[in-house]
C-alpha cells in the first residue's frame, strides 16, 4: 500500500491516512449579535467537501480562544458554548464520513484586530465608528509592522489568564466532537512571539533565557493537556524559524530551527503527540526562500533528532510528492493547504493515482 493510505496511530486515536488539511482561516465567521464568532453554512461545505474528498484528518482553521485573539472580526471563536455548538454540526459530519476532527487552537497576540485578507489585512483600529477593533496583547509592547498599534503588555496575571482560556477552549472543543486538539504556536501569533527573543523583551520568568520564553507555550501545553482526554492526541504548531538572519551581535534575532529541535524535546516530555512544522510569520519582511517542500527539511531535523512525529506542510501539491516525503521517512504525515483549497477531493484523486484506499460515500459510489 502506498505510505499516504496507511492509517496512523496517535495514543488510541486511529487516523485513516497520511493526507491531512492544514487549519487555514477562512475569515468567514458571524461578526455581530450572539453569533460572532460562529460557524456558519460555509465553514460547513467548506470542511464537508474535504471530509467527501477522503481527507483523513481535517484540522479546522485558527479558531480563538478569547474576543482579542482573534486575527480578525470574522475569525471563528470558541470562547462560548454557542460557538461549540455551531461546529458540533461539522464534527458529526466529518467523523460520519470517516475523517477525524482536529481544531486549532489559537490566539493573535499583536497581530490581532486586522481586516480580512481580501481586503487588505491592515489594521483594524479600536474605537473605529464600526467598533470592530479591539487593542491587541503581547508579550512586550513591540509592533508586528508599521502601520500596527503598539500592543498592551501582558501581565503576568493577563498571561496565566491566557492559559485559562485555552483550556476552556480545550473543554469546549472536546464536547463540540474534536478528537484532535492543536495548539497554535506559529506564524508570529501569541505563543510565537513568547518563543522568539525578535519579538519577546521581556525581563521577568517570561523573558530573556530560551528557558523562560518557552514557558508560556508550554503552561498553555499543560493546561491543553490536562482537560485533553488522554487516549487523544494534543498537536503543536511551531515556525521552525522566524527565517532572519542569525547575528552573535544582535540579541534580538529570531527563533532558529536549533531551537525548534531543542523545545520539540520539552514538548515531548510534556504530553505532545505531533509537532506540526511551519516557518515564519513573525516578521513581516523576512527573506523565505519558498519553493516546493521547503519546509520539509525543518520536520525531518525534529523527527530525526527530537524524536517527536511530525506532519510536514509547505508547498506540498502532487501526490508522488507526498508518497516521497513519507517514504523517505522525512516525515508522519502531510498536512495540505492551498492545494486542498484548490482540489477537494486530492486524497481520492492521489489514491486513484497509488493504489491507495479512501471511503467513497455512498452517494458517489455509482460514479467509482
Amino acid at each position: 500500500m502506498s505510505a499516504l493510505f496507511e492509517p496512523y496511530v496517535l495514543r488510541s486515536l486511529s487516523i485513516p491516512n497520511r493526507i491531512w488539511m492544514a487549519p487555514m482561516c477562512q475569515y468567514s465567521a458571524e461578526t455581530t449579535g450572539p453569533d460572532t464568532g460562529a460557524a456558519n453554512d460555509w465553514h460547513f461545505a467548506h470542511y464537508a467537501a474535504r471530509a467527501a474528498g477522503g481527507t483523513g484528518l481535517i484540522l479546522v482553521e485558527a479558531t480563538a480562544v478569547s474576543p482579542e485573539g482573534r486575527i480578525s472580526p470574522a475569525d471563528l471563536g470558541i470562547w462560548n458554548d454557542r460557538q461549540a455548538d455551531a461546529l458540533r454540526r461539522i464534527t458529526d459530519f466529518l467523523t460520519r464520513h470517516g475523517t477525524v476532527p482536529g481544531i486549532q487552537l489559537a490566539h493573535a497576540g499583536r497581530k490581532a484586530s486586522t481586516d480580512r485578507p481580501w481586503r487588505g489585512g491592515g489594521p483594524v483600529e479600536a474605537g473605529t465608528p464600526d467598533g470592530a477593533g479591539w487593542q491587541p496583547v503581547a508579550p512586550s509592547p513591540v509592533a508586528y509592522d508599521e502601520g500596527h498599534p503598539v500592543p498592551a503588555e501582558l501581565t503576568t496575571e493577563g498571561i496565566q489568564q491566557v492559559v485559562a482560556q485555552f483550556a476552556d477552549a480545550a473543554r469546549r472543543a472536546l464536547a463540540a466532537g474534536f478528537r484532535v486538539a492543536e495548539v497554535h504556536g506559529a506564524h508570529g501569533y501569541l505563543i510565537g512571539e513568547f518563543l522568539s527573543p525578535h519579538s519577546n523583551h521581556r525581563t521577568d520568568a517570561y523573558g530573556g533565557s530560551f528557558e523562560n520564553r518557552i514557558r508560556f507555550a508550554l503552561e498553555v501545553v499543560d493546561a491543553v493537556r490536562a482537560v485533553w482526554p488522554e487516549e487523544l492526541p494534543v498537536f503543536f504548531r511551531i515556525s521552525a524559524t522566524d527565517w532572519l538572519t542569525e547575528n552573535a551581535d544582535d540579541e534580538r534575532e529570531g527563533w532558529t530551527a536549533d531551537d525548534t529541535v531543542r523545545f520539540a524535546r520539552e514538548l515531548r516530555a510534556h504530553g505532545v503527540d505531533l509537532l506540526d512544522v511551519s516557518t515564519g510569520g513573525l516578521a513581516p519582511r523576512a527573506q523565505i526562500p519558498v519553493g516546493p517542500g521547503y519546509q520539509v527539511p525543518f520536520a525531518e531535523r525534529v523527527r530525526t533528532e527530537a524524536g517527536l512525529p511530525v506532519a510536514a506542510v509547505g508547498l506540498i501539491t502532487d501526490p508522488v510528492q507526498a508518497e516521497k516525503i513519507l517514504s523517505e521517512e522525512r516525515a508522519d504525515a502531510v498536512l495540505l493547504g492551498r492545494e486542498l483549497l484548490r482540489d477537494p477531493y486530492f486524497a481520492r484523486n492521489a489514491s486513484r493515482a497509488l493504489g491507495g484506499d479512501v471511503p467513497t460515500p455512498e452517494q458517489y459510489q455509482r460514479a467509482v
